[in-house]
Parts: structure tokens; sequence; C-alpha cells
């Protein structure tokens, strides 16, 4: 109440306010405030200083655009893909497999250094208990060093080419290479042996595990569900489509035909790229964050 006895009444939440939520809401799922409250607030030392590439790449809106990239990249690989298909819920509860991966990743590229480990044993103590056979036979551990390098690496090269394509702001080369060697300390943490840590590396050791990638009917029902049968309601299936088709055309050539996935040069160049620029950009304008650099 003010000095002359009416109610002080906050101003009605704008369009821009209610889209914001709504995404925060999807992406960080019910404790999402509570977790944010904590991530920014808690004093201590993190694992990476304010100004390191990680902390811009994971904060942007192209990570919208990475995530669902990496998904399909890292679905090459059968036995990766079989313990997704039977362990992790996507169809089930695919937001609350997003949520999770969310959460982890903002713990452990913003928050304290003891919340980021904890939230690493967790995951450790997660895959540890993943285990079982692909319908090949074959026997797959999520705690396996060998997939969980898969994971790592088909992850930091799908956030990377996303945000050199839709970032707010270019990284040079330099940078490239700090980001590849900052997610590399979440990777070592989580198991991976030996990460790499520039650009040069990650290349390599992606085309080093390209004679064990196949396109699964695991896979294509993976992409299939990603791309085509999202839980979402209708006003939400265009931008949507937006994302899904510049995750698309993220993934290097090779890795489309396993999908079963065109490749369409120049419908990518004149329709799905300026798509997927307008929708990261909405985004990054709904969650408040500076403005894409033309």
């Amino acid at each position: 109440m003010n000095r002359s006895g009416t109610l002080n009444r906050l101003p009605p939440p704008t369009a821009r306010d209610r889209l914001g939520d709504a995404l925060f809401r999807r992406v960080a799922g019910a404790d999402g405030p509570e977790n944010r409250a904590r991530i920014h607030g808690t004093p201590g030392p993190r694992w990476f200083a304010p100004d390191e590439p990680i902390r811009r790449v994971h904060g942007d809106a192209s990570m919208f655009v990475g995530g669902l990239s990496a998904l399909l990249l890292q679905s090459l690989h059968p036995r990766a893909m079989a313990a997704v298909a039977a362990h992790s819920g996507y169809r089930g509860d695919p937001w609350g497999r997003l949520q999770r991966t969310s959460t982890f990743l903002a713990f452990t590229t913003y928050g304290t250094a003891e919340d980021a480990q904890r939230a690493v044993d967790r995951v450790r103590a997660v895959h540890e208990r993943i285990r079982g056979r692909t319908p090949d036979g074959e026997p797959y551990c999520a705690g396996d060093p060998h997939l969980l390098e898969w994971v790592h690496v088909a992850e930091v090269d799908s956030f990377l080419r996303a945000y050199r394509q839709y970032g707010v702001r270019p990284l040079d080369a330099d940078e490239c290479d700090a980001y590849v060697a900052g997610a590399a300390r979440v990777g070592q943490a989580l198991g991976v042996v030996r990460p790499p840590r520039t650009t040069a590396e990650l290349d390599e050791r992606i085309d080093g595990y390209r004679p064990e990638l196949r396109g699964t009917e695991e896979a294509r029902a993976a992409a299939r569900f990603i791309l085509f049968e999202p839980p979402l309601p209708w006003p939400a299936r265009l931008p949507y489509a937006a994302l899904a088709g510049a995750a698309v055309a993220l993934l290097p050539p090779w890795a489309r035909e396993p999908l079963g996935l065109p490749l369409l040069p120049r419908t990518e160049q004149w329709c799905v790229r300026p798509a997927g620029l307008a929708v990261t950009r909405t985004i990054r304008w709904a969650l408040g964050s500076p403005p894409a650099a033309s």
C-alpha cells in the first residue's frame, strides 16, 4: 500500500514476460526458479570464470538448436542409443529428460564448484546402474568411458556448431578451442578419460568414431519422435519445426543418410537458416538475453 492508502499493483505481465516464463519453466522444470537462485546466488569458487567461452555458449538461445542436433548425432552410436531407448524415458517423459540435462549444464557451467561436483556425482551414479544389451546382443554400460566420450564429443560439437551459426557474438578460433577445453573439464569429471581440448582434436575424435556409427531402427525412431512427434500444443509446432530444421542442418552431411534425413543445401540456405535465426532471436528476446549480432 502506498502513502495515499491505495494498493500498489504490479503491472500485468507482458507478452514477453509470459513467453519467457513459459520457456524457462518448460526447460528448467518446476524447480527452475529455486535452482536458478542457488546457481547464481550462492557464493564460492566456480569451475569457470565469467569471461570463459563456455559460459557464453551455454547461456545462449542457440543451445535450443544445438541440443536437438546433439540428440540426433548421439543416436548414431548403437550402444549409446540402446541405453537411451531402454533407460532414459525420452518418449514417456521427454520434458523431464530435457529439464534434467539443462539443470546439469546450468550447475556445472555457472554453479559453485561444490554444486557442480555434486551434479556430476549424481549423473555418474545413475550411469553405473544403466546396463543392458542392444537388439543385436552387444552389452553396454552408460558408464563405459568409450560411450561417455562419444556422448561428450557429439554434444560439444553440436553446441559449438549451433553457437557459431546462431550465437549472439562470434567466437574466434582461440575462443572455440577454449570452449572445447572448458567442456573437457566437465567431460573428464564425468569419466571421459582423455577428452579433446581443441577443435582439431574434437574433429579427429569424431572421425575416429565413424566406423562404429550407424542408423539403427531405434535411432531412426528417435529422430522421428524428436523432429516430427514432439509433445507440444499446436501453436508451438511451427517455431519448433524451425528449431528442428535448424538442428538437422547442423548435422555433418555423413550423419544425415543413416537417419533418413535429406541434404537440401538450397533449402537450408534460403529457408532453414533464416527461420532458425528468427526463432533463436525470439527466444533470446523472451528470456531477456542480449540481442543477436546481425
